[in-house]
């Protein structure tokens, strides 16, 4: 009994929360103007009620004012060019959050190697996707509409690079952001997608192997599975919703993970000979945690970022709920996965309550702006159990995934993606009018998107392996990769004079 009540005690505190916010909320549901194009259609109609109010005789009681415009004007430019622009460094910041998590949970032995891989797996999207992956991308809506499965390939100055804005025609005024802001918010996006691999071949991937991998996600597959979403591909004619990429850059960077982990195989000893599961344990959990609350920090550019358009009322509401379904689905997923450790194994664990927030975290990524704050606890909580489930399947299965990338990024990806579907607000404009429809709509994506990273992913991996230049030698897997790839230490070694 005793070993139950602290687990009771957690339940209980979980559904006081969600009952007094029940209570307590008048409207938990979020606003209908949670997108930029639902803000300007407000803007028009308050626009047109203000017109008819001048025309009419004074009344008694004054008109509601009108909202300040999202787009269209330079201060809206310069309101949202600066907001997306500290989105963009929030998210670029994740970067160190993930090298956190995957070094601290590995051994020290590889450290450096995990922190290198981070360090140039974010050098090199950047320059590939600034030169030819953003441009992929977005080639434009008059094109996407005409090729919906297959963006134009950039193969002339106009098409590479990114344009600047005139400040004399103030181009970009109606778009309502610079296009260099644009950029610096969605390489970031591109570098998470990449990075997220890092911690999944962690102790046994050649350090040239993970470079060129980086090269082709950040060049291809990450440009191509965007374009159909955001670019204004099929996807996106279809009626598909992934707000900040639950499946368009999570679940392609998870699932990258999944199958680089398989074509690698286990670290030498994660598994006894009769297939038994040996945990390696992380050499600094504590750094790892540090990792996980500067990603928790950064998703708050990342969701919240993802509005795009912030200037206005309903847009800075919009901004600000869409950062509290955020906030409810972290904690959730977080609290979740620890009750399921301290139930199955005894005793609370750290690592799968770290894994539960950024399990939540996924989850809530691509609905974020179309669920009520119930339904992102729900989200959460899933997202929690997902996770958790996933971790021990790869378990069972003896694939050694030694942070949880696959369980938070591909599972929870998927989960999210679908989640939309189930319980996000159908949105406007789009092919279909029932829930049903919404769901397999967002089915549908999801199989589209896990499908292509892991074709693509397979032959890279799988290429790589029978180039012989996958998996590093025994001998400098059993030293470590710090010494083995890069002749180097991650903590200090006394080298003073033998006296």
């Amino acid at each position: 009994m005793k070993r139950w009540m602290p687990v009771l005690v957690l339940f209980l505190m979980m559904l006081m929360g969600g009952g007094t916010s029940l209570l307590l909320a008048q409207d938990t549901s979020p606003p209908p103007a949670a997108s930029s194009e639902e803000a300007v259609r407000a803007e028009g109609s308050a626009a047109a009620a203000a017109e008819l109010a001048s025309e009419a005789p004074p009344a008694e009681e004054a008109a509601a004012p009108e909202d300040i415009p999202s787009t269209g004007t330079p201060i809206a430019y310069t309101v949202n060019t600066i907001f997306m622009l500290v989105c963009a460094v929030l998210v670029i910041f994740m970067q160190s959050g993930f090298a956190m998590v995957e070094t601290g949970l590995n051994s020290s032995k590889n450290a450096i190697n995990i922190m290198f891989k981070n360090v140039l797996d974010f050098c090199i999207g950047v320059l590939i996707f600034w030169f030819f992956g953003f441009n992929l991308m977005y080639p434009g809506e008059e094109y996407a509409a005409k090729s919906p499965w297959f963006p134009r390939i950039p193969s002339s100055a106009e098409h590479l690079f990114v344009a600047r804005d005139n400040p004399v025609t103030q181009g970009n005024l109606d778009y309502g952001f610079a296009a260099s802001a644009d950029f610096l918010f969605q390489v970031a996006f591109a570098a998470t997608a990449a990075t997220i691999v890092s911690g999944a071949v962690a102790g046994r991937m050649k350090f040239v192997a993970y470079l060129l991998y980086s090269v082709i996600v950040t060049a291809i597959v990450y440009p191509v599975s965007g374009y159909w979403k955001w670019g204004g591909g099929a996807l996106a004619a279809d009626g598909f919703q992934d707000f900040a990429g639950s499946l368009v850059v999570h679940a392609v960077g998870g699932f990258a993970g999944l199958i680089g982990a398989i074509a690698l195989g286990p670290r030498i000893g994660r598994f006894t000979a009769d297939g038994k599961s040996r945990p390696i344990p992380g050499h600094n959990v504590p750094m790892a945690c540090i990792g996980v609350f500067i990603l928790l920090v950064g998703w708050f550019g990342f969701n919240p970022g993802s509005q795009l358009t912030y200037n206005g009322y309903a847009s800075a509401e919009a901004t600000a709920y869409i950062a509290v379904t955020t906030l409810i689905a972290a904690a959730a997923g977080g609290l979740t996965a620890t009750i399921l450790s301290w139930v199955i194994f005894g005793k609370p664990d750290l690592t799968m309550a770290m894994n539960g927030i950024l399990g939540g975290l996924v989850s809530i990524t691509a609905n974020c702006d179309r669920v009520s704050q119930i339904e992102s606890l729900i989200i959460g909580v899933i997202g929690g159990v997902v996770v958790f489930a996933a971790i021990i399947l790869l378990e069972k299965l003896k694939i050694d995934d030694p942070v949880g990338a696959f369980p938070v990024h591909g599972a929870c990806g998927v989960w999210g993606g679908l989640a939309t579907g189930i319980f996000g607000d159908i949105p406007e404009d789009v092919p279909f009018d029932t829930q049903l429809g919404f769901f397999l709509v967002q089915l549908k994506a999801t199989v589209v998107i896990v499908g292509w990273a892991c074709i693509t992913m397979a032959l890279v991996f799988y290429g790589l392996k029978a180039a012989g230049m996958l998996r590093v030698s025994a001998e400098e897997e059993i030293e470590g990769l710090d010494i083995g790839e890069h002749g180097m230490h991650a903590y200090g070694v006394d080298s003073s004079p033998i006296a």
